[in-house]
């Protein structure tokens, strides 16, 4: 979902210095020089184009080989048979102590170039100096592109052609169904044994959501995330992870006073226990307060679910492949079926 959290704890920040526009065209004039710099050969035995969902059809005359994508967007598509492709990345990559972040997934943070670690940080020089073919993220409103700074979006998009993928307001296979689709048309083997096992595991995960809510019924759950001064509860009528569950029959809270975009509910701390939860699911992003943060807020401690120990970790943006999503699933299942009727 937007990342509430993120966007009030760090500001989008200009990318280029006084001497930026210079620089950046000093790249671009360089990859011209060099024979290394030319653009990887086309493997695709023809022209390429796929339209992506803003209605946009992106054409070339060679398939892109040389893909900058979100950072969870690229581990979907790792996860799809990508692999060389992908070139440079954006977004929480790597933690503050060296570990490589969950949203990775199984990507080598080591073979790509990370331009951009955090909310509102794209290095425009980096991103230019990889020569890129496509640029891939994912669009939770219309035409907002997740993680490229509105500020220098200007700048960046005119490099390479852009797919942006929706991942708000639909159920969660649909966003997996479209990067699965756009894996393949990049090269990928939707056919492989890695793909085909992750989807038998994905469908798998699903029906034991099912048979977790028929086995103990009445479970309410809500998904929120905790900032130091506001309780975010989400909707899970525009969050597409948590749309999927409701299709699955997971009752989830549905807030009511929503912020702009209805994503979620703001409340005060002294307002958490609003809406009665016997299960929480709460964000396990680094711009989320965790339960050791958590364990300070009198409010926090005094809501039912929590005093019986039963808060499990939610991946608020989750990673849209059958590998990424089928984990989610499988511990929903798990909490659900373990779960109490408190509230």
């Amino acid at each position: 979902m937007p990342d509430a959290l993120s966007s009030r704890r760090l500001s989008r920040r200009g990318l280029l210095a006084a001497g930026g526009a210079a620089t950046l065209a000093a790249l671009l004039a360089g990859c011209g020089k060099d024979d290394a710099a030319k653009p990887a050969a086309n493997n695709g035995g023809g022209p390429w184009s796929f339209t992506d969902d803003r209605g946009k059809k992106i054409e070339a005359a060679a398939r892109p080989a040389r893909v900058v994508a979100f950072t969870g967007v690229a581990a979907a598509l790792v996860d799809f048979g990508l692999d060389k492709q992908l070139v440079g990345v954006f977004g929480e990559t790597k933690r503050t102590d060296g570990t490589v972040d969950p949203q990775a997934g199984d990507l080598n943070v080591e073979a790509v170039e990370i331009i951009g670690n955090v909310w509102g940080e794209f290095s425009l020089e980096k991103y230019a100096a990889l020569r890129p073919e496509l640029l891939v993220t994912h669009m939770y409103d219309p035409d907002a592109l997740w993680y490229v700074p509105d500020e220098s979006k200007d700048k960046i998009l005119p490099l390479a052609p852009s797919v942006a993928v929706t991942t708000a307001r639909v159920p969660m296979t649909k966003p997996i169904e479209r990067y699965a689709a756009l894996a393949e048309s990049l090269g990928a083997d939707l056919s492989a044994k890695k793909v085909t096992d992750a989807k038998t595991r994905f469908d798998a995960a699903a029906e034991a959501v099912r048979q977790a809510v028929k086995a103990n019924p009445g479970i309410k759950v809500m998904a929120c995330s905790g900032s130091p001064d506001l309780f975010y509860v989400s909707n899970p009528k525009v969050s597409t992870d948590l749309m999927y569950f409701a299709e699955l029959g997971v009752d989830i809270v549905v807030p009511t006073k929503l912020e702009a975009g209805d994503y979620f509910e703001a409340l005060s701390w002294e307002n958490t226990g609003k809406f009665p939860a016997d299960l929480i699911l709460l964000d396990n992003r680094s711009t989320a307060l965790q339960p050791k943060d958590l364990a300070a807020k009198p409010t926090w401690q005094q809501l039912p679910a929590v005093k019986a120990n039963q808060v499990t970790p939610w991946d608020a943006v989750p990673r849209f492949s059958y590998a990424g999503a089928a984990p989610l699933l499988e511990n929903l299942a798990t909490a659900i079926r373990n779960a109490k009727k408190v509230s």
